[in-house]
């Protein structure tokens, strides 16, 4: 005879159900792995600055976090950092640290905006709620030049002085592993190359064909 099966028990299996299928969406409960990703130039030698971003191929993808507490400062005329990474529907702010006036734009596809003569903090932040890369200029000072990167993956590394980088916690699965650095042409969207995943951590080089 068959026992009935109660409600406790029931949720319970339901629970059970519910955290098997999210597993399923990326990995399928598979350990997770890391990357170590060495970034070089055309000539062979490190990177520094470049931006690694690795893309989920296919399934759904994780559900991302807007960054808090965000800023690029103008500090000596220069933006600082020079490069950013955040996830999509950050808020940054920009606030001017030097003595003299700025006036910050983009015209990028990504995130176009303007922020008009001011000293100290803009009273609004910048949302950045598009992927892409968002080029970042001062119309009063040509030489200041930065950059937001727009990542749309939680999989992100930015290169110090020796070009190598770490990729943690990556289920398994398919993924197009996007190299970008800031000497590429503008609208570049960075190097591509293919990645499988599995349970086992990876070493890996990409190249960037910038001097």
């Amino acid at each position: 005879m068959r026992l009935p099966i109660r409600p406790a028990r029931l949720a319970c299996l339901a629970r059970v159900a519910v955290a098997v299928a999210g597993a399923a969406v990326l990995g399928g409960g598979a350990a997770a792995a890391t990357l170590q990703v060495q970034v070089r130039g055309a000539g062979g030698q490190p990177l520094a600055d470049a931006v690694l971003l690795l893309e989920p191929q296919g399934g759904t993808k994780p559900a991302l976090k807007p960054a808090a507490n965000v800023e690029i400062a103008q500090k000596g005329r220069r933006f600082v950092p020079t490069v950013t990474v955040v996830p999509v529907g950050t808020k940054v702010q920009f606030p001017n640290q030097d003595t003299v006036r700025h006036h910050v734009y983009s015209f990028s596809p990504a995130k176009k905006f303007e922020l008009k003569l001011y000293a100290g903090r803009p009273e609004n932040p910048v949302e950045f709620d598009r992927p892409g890369v968002v080029v970042l200029g001062c119309n009063i000072h040509d030489t200041m030049v930065g950059w937001v990167i727009v990542a749309d993956t939680p999989w992100t590394a930015t290169t110090p002085a020796g070009g190598r980088a770490t990729l943690a916690e990556v289920p398994p699965g398919p993924y197009l592993l996007r190299t970008w650095h800031p000497d590429l042409p503008a609208g570049s969207p960075g190097s591509e190359q293919a990645v499988t995943v599995g349970s086992a951590d990876l070493e890996l080089v990409a190249t960037v064909p910038v001097k």
